[in-house]
């Protein structure tokens, strides 16, 4: 929440709360809160029982769940589909929970979880790139090249916003870029905007395995929302890519689209199996705050007023797009991607 939220929130009628400290790594002050006319809070747990509505980031981790109170709206990431675990926590918490990552707009889009995609989009070829340094694991290739040597290879699996992002990142480096869908007009929008460096192909599970096996870095970027990522490639399939290979894995927030993925922090980002570096990290724009901060309010920012203005009824009646962002209400899931992965 930027400082004009609060202060949008606050003209609006509400009171806002902020927990001391909460703007500061992305570069923003309790005075500049304050300024805006929000109350600072000195811890969570103060902040969770005075509020009918909490908006955060990161998917509720259990000491939030645990102060979270019985029809209580909490406004965030949940990727359920990914976690029993949490499921299971957040339906006896009994709150109501509207996610980002599953909210539609009139186009069928999602407008909350577009801005982190391309963030993770960027984000995950550079730390790609810098996990290809032999220094940290990698083959020691430069994405770019040189003169007189050829540049790196990167396959991008997902012509999303996150797969896009993260091709014309790989692009502007110099490398080969190979991103694959399975929609054909997202195809040829990508063929005819895309820079010449960058291959369009359609995916199937032998084209990812042909490409996958010739690739530097490979970026899994698929999105089936509200749902657990596909496994688009095995632990068998790891013995046909190049030693020092570096697997970014965007879709970890929901399962992970490769076999050999499991979660890992900023603090502990990379592993290796069978001679190929993993990059898993969940919330990767983490990694670049401010900017996410900036990105992610102003997607948010209209949608948090309109719960406060209308409260849950009113908001999930406005269309289909906005009732889809509720995933669990009454103890229950209703969400049809996340009741598929826990039946």
């Amino acid at each position: 929440m930027l400082p004009v939220g609060a202060e949008l929130l606050v003209g609006d009628g509400h009171t806002v709360l902020i927990e001391r400290g909460a703007g500061e790594g992305s570069g923003f002050d309790d005075g500049q809160y304050t300024a805006a006319g929000a109350e600072i809070v000195e811890a969570a747990d103060e902040l969770f029982a005075r509020s009918d509505l909490i908006v955060k980031v990161k998917e509720p981790q259990p000491p939030e769940i645990a102060a979270f109170r019985r029809d209580q709206l909490v406004f965030t990431f949940f990727h359920f589909a990914a976690s029993r675990e949490l499921t299971e926590a957040t339906l006896s918490s009994g709150i109501v929970a509207v996610a980002y990552e599953t909210l539609e707009d009139t186009h069928g889009s999602l407008p909350l979880l577009r801005p982190m995609s391309e963030v993770a989009g960027k984000v995950g070829v550079q730390e790609g790139a810098r996990f290809l340094e032999r220094t940290t694991g990698g083959a020691g290739v430069l994405l770019g090249g040189v003169t007189g040597v050829a540049p790196g290879e990167v396959l991008v699996i997902g012509g999303g916003a996150a797969g896009v992002c993260a091709a014309c990142v790989a692009a502007g480096l110099g490398a080969n870029v190979v991103v694959m869908d399975i929609d054909l007009d997202r195809l040829r929008h990508l063929h005819e905007t895309t820079p010449d460096n960058v291959i369009a192909v359609y995916s199937d599970p032998h084209a990812i395995r042909r490409y996958a096996a010739s690739a530097d870095l490979i970026i899994g970027a698929v999105l089936v929302a509200g749902k657990r990522a596909p496994k688009l490639l095995t632990r068998d399939d790891l013995k046909n890519l190049k030693e020092g290979a570096v697997l970014v894995d965007i879709a970890i927030d929901q399962g992970g689209c490769f076999e050999t993925s499991r979660p890992t922090t900023h603090h502990d980002p990379t592993y290796v199996v069978d001679g190929v570096v993993h990059y898993c990290v969940t919330n990767m724009p983490a990694a670049v705050p401010r900017t996410s901060t900036i990105a992610l309010c102003n997607a948010t920012l209209p949608y948090a007023r309109g719960l406060g203005r209308m409260g849950i009824d009113g908001f999930a009646a406005i269309d289909a797009g906005h009732a889809a962002a509720v995933n669990l209400r009454d103890g229950k899931l209703t969400h049809p991607g996340v009741i598929e992965a826990f039946p």
